[in-house]
């Protein structure tokens, strides 16, 4: 459905739209949104946020609608911006433009850009806001997870076996799962905007840890745990193909040094301050088995992305290579968020929101 087409749009439909497009696009670190102008019943303008860096939904919608936003509704995902970064301000634009009502469908938790609504209100737009909240806040969770607790939203995604396994015993992994799982990888990574494994993953596997699917303007961060700064410049996670930081325990040149938390290992949740602080909104964990199992056990974890295929390895490594709860009572629980068939694998995903990690203090 472009402008001009699709029939008669209900606000309904022409949110729903809004958060189907809002989808589209990699632009982390930035939220995800889409923006759909109606007017006299039918779609004038649609757009959304494609990267960081690029125009915004609301200038993409506004662009092509042209002169007939004049009067017309624009469906917002998420609350338009009301200062000026890279892009100027939604708001303003909106205004500019003569849009006679704004229907949204989350407010901006981000106070550097919220404010949107309230100049809308004052220009004598009309406003309304919580159509389909639920629906667009699960289309941004990322950017939302991240404004919630003040700190990059964290995923952990393994492709393993059916009986979760992630290598043979030789350590041998490539590939368990398929090419479509394996796209889906690089979309995660593209869409966290950064990706993170250990020492011995990146020593072992020399993976480029970069997102390569058409779409992707800006290349993840990578961020390499290495306590000791032992692993050499000549792995591929050090090339100029993509931004890396090395994380170490200690001041060392051209690290991160975060120290160490109470049982000896890297300090996680001062890492994740850091990321956010440098305005990092999401980070996938793909590896290894141990680096997943300490983010698991800190509680910061939000989601799991499980890509599990048809085979078993019996003796192979697991997934997650930690202590085990002291009982099933005290096993972290979540709740499923989806469960897809990726070509001939599977795709579990499970939402461990509240199983271990706290609202943030005043300090944090």
């Amino acid at each position: 459905m472009g402008a001009g087409t699709g029939g008669t749009m209900t606000d309904s439909r022409a949110m729903a739209r809004a958060i189907l497009l809002s989808r589209r696009g990699f632009p982390a670190p930035n939220p995800h949104v889409g923006c759909v102008i109606v007017r006299d019943g039918e779609v004038v303008g649609e757009g959304w946020h494609r990267f960081a860096g690029g125009p915004h939904a609301e200038a993409e919608a506004l662009a092509q609608a042209g002169e007939r936003a004049r009067g017309a509704t624009a469906y917002v995902t998420l609350e338009p911006c009301n200062h000026h970064g890279r892009t100027p301000p939604c708001s303003q634009a909106l205004i500019r433009a003569g849009v006679a009502r704004v229907v949204v469908a989350c407010r901006d938790p981000n106070p550097v850009a919220a404010g949107g609504l309230e100049a809308l209100r004052s220009a004598g737009v009309a406003v309304e806001t919580g159509l389909m909240e639920a629906e667009a806040a699960e289309a941004n969770w990322r950017f939302l997870t991240a404004m919630r607790l003040g700190r990059p939203a964290v995923v952990a995604k393994a492709a393993v076996s059916a009986d979760g396994r992630i290598a043979l015993p030789s350590g041998e992994s490539r590939w368990i799962t398929g090419p479509a799982a394996r796209r889906a990888g690089h979309r995660l990574r593209a869409e966290m905007g950064a990706v993170l494994v250990g020492r011995v993953t990146a020593e072992r596997d020399d993976p480029r840890l970069t997102a390569r699917i058409p779409g992707v303007r800006n290349q993840p961060l990578r961020v390499v745990l290495d306590p000791e700064g032992r692993l050499p410049a000549s792995l591929r996670v050090f090339d100029d193909s993509a931004p890396t930081l090395r994380v170490t325990a200690e001041p060392l040149p051209g690290g991160l040094a975060v120290g160490r938390d109470p049982g000896g290992g890297l300090n996680l949740r001062g890492l994740l301050a850091e990321l956010f602080r440098r305005g990092v909104t999401g980070i996938l964990v793909e590896g290894g088995g141990r680096t997943i199992a300490s983010f698991l056990r800190a509680g910061l974890v939000d989601r799991l992305e499980l890509f599990v295929a048809p085979k078993l390895l019996l003796d192979g490594l697991p997934a997650v290579l930690g202590r085990a709860p002291l009982s099933l009572d005290s096993a972290p629980r979540g709740r499923w968020v989806a469960v897809r068939r990726v070509g001939a694998d599977l795709r579990l995903t499970l939402d461990l929101a509240g199983s271990g990690e706290t609202e943030p203090s005043a300090e944090r």
